[in-house]
């Protein structure tokens, strides 16, 4: 059985899920809501977690999703 992740863990992958859908084209913005919601409800997170962990730790999260430099 899978250990349950961590708080941080948890904070990372609703940030990497935040950015990757913050890349993506104006048009799936309302598909990203309604799955970025569902994800912080499940994960038990508050958007504004999310938006602290990604601005302490954006190049982390730049680096996963194949990004160099924030650019």
């Amino acid at each position: 059985m899978a250990q349950p992740k961590t708080r941080e863990e948890k904070l990372f992958s609703a940030a990497v899920l935040r950015r990757s859908f913050e890349l993506q084209e104006a048009r799936y913005q309302d598909g990203f809501r309604f799955v970025y919601e569902g994800v912080l409800r499940d994960l038990g997170l508050e958007e504004r977690e999310v938006e602290e962990f990604l601005a302490a730790h954006r190049d982390e999260v730049e680096k996963v999703i194949g990004r160099r430099g924030g650019t």
